[in-house]
């Protein structure tokens, strides 16, 4: 039996190195990693990988099931997809759970549901602290490049008959960044 290692973190500035250790502690034979978020299984080419790579008698391991999935129905999905195979899942944050056995595999779904759950909780305070922060008054987005006192130079400069490429250079801006402003 191979064991197959699957780590995954949701952004680029956060580390697999916690996980990636848990699952060479435990022997894996590879080990698939992936920055993606967590909300979908989908555009997850190395998830793809590592269940490809899984011959019967398999065994997927993941340091953490909510590392894989947050929500209910992937959950369901993974396990169906690796039972079909003939393959196991082992969680290793969840060790006491035999995953071959019916009553594991219901643990784990509803695991499934309770991170479902979480990220649902996520978004809406999202959502809510988004709202809050509009109503104070709250700019989203990137910083303007220029100044209002640039761009009126800029846009002066620019009538004036001077190249988008000088004004650009001279405000340390690209040129594309001046163009944009004569719209």
């Amino acid at each position: 039996m191979r064991k197959i290692g699957y780590a995954r973190v949701s952004a680029a500035h956060q580390s697999l190195d916690r996980q990636i250790s848990a699952l060479r502690t435990e022997g894996c034979d590879a080990i698939f990693r992936e920055k993606a978020s967590g909300k979908s299984v989908k555009n997850r080419p190395e998830l793809e990988k590592a269940i490809d790579a899984l011959g019967i008698g398999d065994c997927l391991v993941l340091s953490e099931w909510d590392g894989y999935t947050r929500s209910l129905l992937d959950g369901i999905a993974l396990m169906v997809r690796i039972h079909d195979r003939g393959t196991l899942i082992k969680v290793l944050e969840r060790s006491a759970m035999d995953l071959t056995c019916p009553i594991g595999q219901g643990v784990l779904a509803l695991l499934s549901g309770i991170a479902q759950a979480e990220r649902q909780r996520i978004v809406k305070r999202a959502n809510e602290g988004r709202v809050a922060a509009k109503a104070k008054g709250v700019k989203f987005g990137r910083r303007r490049k220029l100044t209002a006192h640039q761009q009126a130079e800029a846009l002066k400069r620019l009538e004036a008959g001077e190249s988008t490429r000088a004004i650009g250079k001279l405000l340390g801006v690209s040129h594309a960044t001046v163009a944009r402003l004569a719209g």
